[in-house]
């Protein structure tokens, strides 16, 4: 197992496996020009942080969308499915950019979501045009509306 040294946000110098290394060769929306980084467990379940390598100051809380929306579909655009090589849902990595205001719900971001390849490790942030699907859902009252109320 090869390790690398990662420079972070949350927690310092800290070592991650090297396939935790996630790359979106276009970028994510606001910060096209950074493409690498690597997903990390947060401290608190079941959070991960999305942390830039190539600026420490670039880190993103993510969650899986599914544990508060068991009704959520991605739409996907079948050009962005072919371009990071996935043939089936079991082939990807779903992740919702999560935002903690100091003040107001914490909410999580379903119109754009992050799909990531399983076995290469290239993403993308795809865009859903489906309604249903908000820039900021309040994941405690989705907790709530779909029946767990446990609290993240």
């Amino acid at each position: 197992m090869s390790t690398v040294k990662v420079q972070t946000k949350a927690y310092g110098i800290i070592e991650v496996d090297e396939r935790q290394k996630v790359t979106f060769p276009s970028g994510l929306f606001g910060f096209e020009s950074v493409k690498d980084y690597v997903l990390i467990d947060a401290e608190r379940q079941p959070f991960y942080w999305l942390q830039s390598l190539e600026a420490e100051h670039i880190a993103f809380i993510t969650i899986n969308p599914f544990l508060f929306r068991p009704d959520y579909e991605l739409d996907i655009d079948d050009d962005l499915v072919k371009e990071i090589d996935i043939s089936g849902p079991e082939e990807a990595l779903i992740f919702s950019i999560v935002t903690i205001p100091p003040s107001g719900p914490m909410t999580a971001n379903l119109q754009g979501p992050l799909i990531i390849n399983r076995t290469t490790r290239i993403g993308k942030q795809g865009i859903l045009i489906d309604p249903r699907w908000k820039t900021k859902h309040d994941i405690m009252e989705e907790l709530k509306l779909a029946g767990k109320e446990k609290p993240c």
